[in-house]
């Protein structure tokens, strides 16, 4: 499977929530699609999962328009903060009327993950709690094992241990059944390790796509003597600086090269890493986000 995106754009009467977002999907990787509250996100794998229909540029799923094709949402899974008040239906009941909607699902795995997140075979859905109700969608997205899983903030609600569950759980299984996974989320630093690449939206717009350790390898923080950093990095993208009495510390964008690092070290500088969680913070950021990438 694989997806593209070719100038995407995407309105709600005036309001523009995507515009010109072009990307390819075409590995059985683990995504991270990253992006501040109102980014485009939800929209965006909304006309992934078929649910909306862009109004600009176009998206295709192996080459096919995927929305209002059965053919291909029988292949895409989105699985998101969903309302079950109405589901009267046990979890057990919930899953038995999914199967036959999704040729790969499993449902010997289902029921093990059902014993995993210890979930009530008996109890209605509606009354589980909110987490119990996240997990529910993990088991569901899972078990699915679609070519292509999407996963919308799905732990919200989950405590710690629920979510663990659920990042061991994904892990396993996709090194067992590979497939295009999408993990949009807010908590960068408890997940960021489950990524093997990274997409950036930035207000509705394409920020990047890259590798994981590509991306967190061109982040570098510099710390010492206020001066001897300020020449260091004066001809660097700087995103951020925090300085103590003479001693600053800068963070920077771009790989540096060995004699870089060897020309830092000898000055007595130190030369850190940037963690993907400080990177997305500081590429979003409103004032000069663009410039930092050009």
């Amino acid at each position: 499977m694989n997806i593209k995106a070719n100038r995407l754009g995407l309105n709600f009467g005036n309001q523009r929530a995507l515009q010109d977002v072009t990307f390819d999907l075409t590995e059985k990787k683990i995504y991270g699609l990253l992006g501040r509250n109102g980014a485009g996100k939800t929209s965006l794998l909304s006309i992934l999962a078929s649910f909306r229909e862009p109004t600009a540029g176009s998206v295709t799923i192996n080459g096919e328009t995927p929305f209002e094709n059965p053919k291909i949402m029988q292949q895409v899974a989105f699985l998101y903060d969903k309302d079950y008040q109405e589901e009267s239906d046990n979890i057990i009941g919930l899953l038995q009327g999914i199967q036959p909607y999704r040729p790969y699902f499993d449902m010997e795995y289902a029921e093990y993950l059902v014993e995993k997140f210890k979930l009530d075979r008996n109890k209605p859905i509606k009354k589980f709690s909110k987490g119990m109700q996240s997990a529910a969608n993990v088991i569901t997205g899972l078990a699915s094992r679609t070519p292509i899983t999407i996963f919308d903030e799905v732990y919200l609600g989950m405590d710690a241990p629920a979510r663990d569950i659920f990042y061991k759980e994904l892990l396993n299984d996709q090194e067992n059944y590979p497939r295009i996974i999408i993990l949009s989320t807010h908590l960068v630093s408890e997940m960021d390790y489950l990524f093997d690449e990274v997409i950036i939206l930035k207000n509705g717009e394409f920020l990047l796509q890259e590798d994981y350790d590509s991306l967190t390898s061109k982040g570098a923080r510099i710390t010492g003597e206020k001066q001897l950093v300020e020449a260091f990095v004066q001809s660097k993208v700087q995103l951020n600086e925090e300085q103590l009495g003479n001693t600053k510390s800068v963070m920077i964008y771009g790989k540096l090269t060995d004699t870089e690092r060897k020309t830092a070290l000898d000055k007595g500088l130190e030369v850190g890493p940037v963690s993907l969680h400080d990177l997305f913070i500081h590429l979003t950021e409103e004032e000069n986000a663009d410039e930092k990438l050009s």
